[in-house]
Formats: structure tokens, sequence, C-alpha cells
């Protein structure tokens, strides 16, 4: 069975050239070709090849030619073939890692490009400068009792201005608990005096501002917004953000109100009381999630156990349940 050779150089007709001359090398290049049924011109070029190769050379005497052993010849082609084949391998594998660095490379800039770090309120406060200054269109924002700090309403007040006096829609949603502050009270009613829309809802899960429905800012931590946030550009992190927003929206009163109360004398801060206490929640969660003081909290669930007559806050949620309030 005959081993073809197309891998070490050789075309399939020189090879037949290569073996028959193995059999007899002192056939003329006439006889070669009588003897393969070709031209004489095929059988020359055949004669090139193997001498490019080194597999024929000239004789010692320099008169003729002399056709070299397979042992010699083919496993030095071989040799050759398998140093090539290393070194491609080589190169391949070079190749390999640079398309590797250039995808990591790519992953890294796009995450650049999606998010970005903000570690401390200066540095947060300094990139919402720069996005409410750049917004064009609209801008959203989650507003939990937390966050609602003099100083945040401080550094909030020109750039709300601004933005509203160059045709940016501005919407907001703060928790109802925002009542109990007086300086709250002013701040939304000199927001929504120059055109701000405002709603309150009974909890807000975390601070979130939203410009154009392109950026998102999420707090690093959710409890405590001062240790920094998230600038997030993915469409589908923005898209959840927005979504969370539309859905508190629509179920929120707007600013100047009254939040509507229920056939059981029950209002929304209330409501969401009986929800927290029903799933076990201790008073210090239900405070932070209503954004109201531990005592108001525990004077609240006082009203609700006495009207249920309930003897544990457990038990005043699971009986607010049976009786349909919740």
């Amino acid at each position: 069975m005959w081993v073809l050779l197309a891998n070490l150089g050789l075309s399939e007709f020189t090879e037949t050239v290569y073996r028959a001359m193995l059999v007899d090398h002192t056939w003329s290049v006439q006889q070669l070709a009588e003897r393969l049924g070709a031209t004489e011109k095929q059988i020359r070029q055949a004669l090139d090849q193997l001498a490019d190769l080194a597999l024929l050379i000239e004789d010692n005497t320099g008169g003729g030619v002399q056709l070299v052993r397979p042992t010699i010849g083919l496993s030095a082609l071989l040799a050759r073939a398998e140093t090539e084949m290393l070194e491609r391998q080589r190169q391949l594998a070079a190749t390999r890692d640079a398309i590797a660095a250039i995808a990591l490379e790519q992953e890294r800039q796009t995450q650049r490009e999606n998010y970005l770090r903000l570690e401390g309120i200066d540095a947060v406060r300094a990139r919402i400068e720069e996005l409410t200054r750049s917004a064009r269109t609209e801008c959203l924002s989650l507003n939990p009792r937390s966050a609602q700090s003099p100083d945040a309403k401080a550094a909030s007040t020109r750039l709300n201005e601004q933005m509203l006096s160059r045709g940016v829609r501005l919407r907001a949603i703060y928790q109802e608990s925002y009542r109990n502050d007086p300086a709250l009270v002013s701040y939304a009613r000199w927001l929504t005096g120059i055109g701000g829309q405002l709603r309150t809802t009974s909890t807000v899960p975390m601070l979130a501002i939203v410009y154009d429905r392109e950026v998102a800012l999420l707090p690093l931590d959710p409890t405590n917004s001062r240790l920094g946030a998230v600038e997030v550009r993915s469409p589908g992190v923005v898209a959840a953000v927005l979504a969370l927003f539309e859905q508190l929206w629509a179920a929120a009163v707007s600013f100047g109100e009254s939040a509507p109360v229920d056939a059981n004398g029950l209002d929304p801060q209330i409501k969401q009381l009986l929800e927290l206490l029903a799933t076990g929640q201790t008073d210090e969660m239900a405070s932070r999630k209503l954004g109201v003081s531990l005592r108001t909290v525990r004077r609240m669930a006082a009203d609700l156990m006495e009207r249920l007559d309930a003897r544990s806050r457990f038990q005043a949620g699971l009986e607010a349940g049976r009786r349909g309030w919740i």
C-alpha cells in the first residue's frame, strides 16, 4: 500500500516518479515517460520537484544524478515537516492566547463601560452632578426615608431646579413617612411647585436614580448609601430598575393627596406593617422598611393588636390575613 507523501511536499505524480526510480534509477526521462504513460515535460517537472526536495542530487562525478534513499531523504523531509508542524502549533497557541487576551480586554472594556464603582458619598455626589447636567429627557428616583438627609436635599435642590428649567421630566417616589419630617414636606412642596412630580408609597426598597432610561445609580450597600454607588449602563439592569419604579409609581399616591383608606380603615402604611408582622418581621426591621421610628412602629403595632384582639404582633398579622385586611 502506497503511503501518500503530500504532507512532505511531493505531489502524487512526483511520488509515482520517485517510486519508479527506486525500482531502477537508471531509466532515462524518455523511459520514465513511456513507463508511466506521461509526457517528458511532466517527468522533468517531477524530477525538478525531487531535486528541490533534495531527493535527487548530483552524483560525485558531476555527470549525472543520484537518487537519495528513502531512509535518508524522506526521513529528512519528515523531520522538517514535524518541525514546521510544531512551529505552526506554537504559532496557533500564541494566536489562541492573543484571541483570549483580546476577548478578555473587550469584556473588561464592556464592564468598564457598563459599570462604574463610586467609592464614598463625595464621589457619588460629584457623579450625580455630572449626570444631572447631561440629562436630556427624564430623571426618575426612588427615595427611601433613610437617604433623605438634610445635606442630600441641599445638594439636590439646585440640580433638580436646573433640570426642570431645561425641560427634563422629573419623577420621584418618597416614603409615606416623609410626612413626619417638616423639612422633607417643605422640600416636596417646593419640588412639585416648580414642576417636579412626586408620589409616595409606604415602602421604598432602595435608593435609585435613573437618567434618560439609560444609566442608573444604585447604592453599593442599600442600608448605607454613604458608602458609595455603582453606575450601571447595562440595558438589562436599567430595565429592571425602571420596571420597579413604574410598578411603585402606579400604586403610589400623588403628593398633596391623602393616603387612601380602605373599608377597614387601613391606609397603605398600616397595611404594609400588617404584612411585615404576618411574615414575622421584627419591630426594628419594620422600622427600617417603613422609614419611621421604632417608637412609631411599636405604637402602630399596639393599636393593631388591640383592634384585632391579638396577644402578639405575629398573631395580629395572621388575624389580619384571616379577616381579609391584607
